[in-house]
């Protein structure tokens, strides 16, 4: 769980977030994109079974380094998976030397007010309960703007902190992701409303509780960067929300003090044809590109 040398290293250690939180909506999508089509598997079982197996892969890698990765966003379902019969999580944070988060949401509620709350949680205390036995020491979670609905996105942020504040409560660092969808045409608006909620929340916040904000790339560099200033954000990530990698990257870099926490970009261009010196090589060559991306 968390404690001021956690907090440390993830305040100032270089590096970024790998999101390999897929669930059962998302991770077809992975699938696809790692070469694996939908008629390969014809149970949601059969499909976790194969994205575990691509997980492994990379993480096993050498090229898959704390020198480059910070910490992992896991799905619920790695609580039940192994990598060389020890449980995911703990084979991150004893073998590799990175951090675990879990992702705790539910997927998202429906459209209303030109967002989407986070949908209710009724899986929250076992979620919980089932963490205390592995070495997580963080817990993410996402909510969607779907268009520059001021009122709707005051009422997004709020949820997030409302969260925030419980699951720092119990001893864990929330991670809070209140995305904005890409392409909205009020894209630009929906981010003056958002950063407006932020700054709102975080006003009202005790300093001595501490999250991590989890961004969509905004439109304008740096536009997130004076938000920094609040004691109580210990580390500010970048959604690649879809974008190709090497466009996520140009725009990290040009946002400093902002590191990625990248899942479709992280993958780009991996397949499972490939032989493991092919995989390996297109592993390194992403993870430099988007540590480089991060420490600008």
């Amino acid at each position: 769980m968390l404690d001021e040398k956690t907090l440390t290293i993830i305040k100032t250690h270089p590096g970024f977030i790998a999101a390999m939180d897929q669930g059962d909506l998302s991770t077809p999508g992975a699938l696809r994109q790692y070469g694996v089509p939908d008629e390969t598997y014809q149970t949601s079982e059969e499909m976790h079974n194969i994205i575990h197996d691509m997980r492994t892969r990379m993480i096993i890698s050498d090229e898959f380094s704390s020198k480059y990765v910070l910490g992992v966003i896991l799905y619920k379902d790695a609580l039940e998976r192994t990598i060389f019969s020890e449980p995911v999580p703990n084979y991150l944070r004893h073998k590799k030397g990175m951090l675990p988060f879990l992702k705790i949401d539910q997927g998202l509620a429906p459209l209303r007010e030109g967002v989407q709350l986070m949908d209710e949680l009724t899986e929250f205390d076992v979620l919980v309960e089932k963490a205390k036995n592995f070495p997580f020491i963080g817990f993410k979670y996402r909510s969607l703007i779907c268009s520059a609905n001021e009122e709707g996105i005051k009422q997004l942020v709020k949820q997030q902190f409302d969260l925030a504040k419980k699951v720092y409560a119990l001893g864990y660092l929330p991670m809070l992701e209140p995305d904005i969808e890409l392409h909205i045409p009020d894209k630009k608006q929906a981010e003056v409303y958002l950063k407006n909620a932020l700054r709102e929340e975080l006003s009202q916040l005790d300093n001595d509780v501490k999250i991590m904000l989890k961004l969509t790339l905004p439109t304008e560099a740096d536009f997130y960067h004076d938000l920094l200033d609040y004691p109580n954000i210990v580390r500010m990530l970048a959604s690649s929300s879809g974008l190709r990698q090497t466009e996520a990257d140009k725009k990290l870099s040009e946002n400093h003090d902002m590191i990625a926490s990248f899942s479709r970009a992280l993958t780009e261009g991996l397949s499972y044809q490939e032989s493991d010196m092919e995989f390996d090589f297109h592993l390194r060559q992403t993870l430099h590109a988007i540590f480089d991306a991060s420490n600008t």
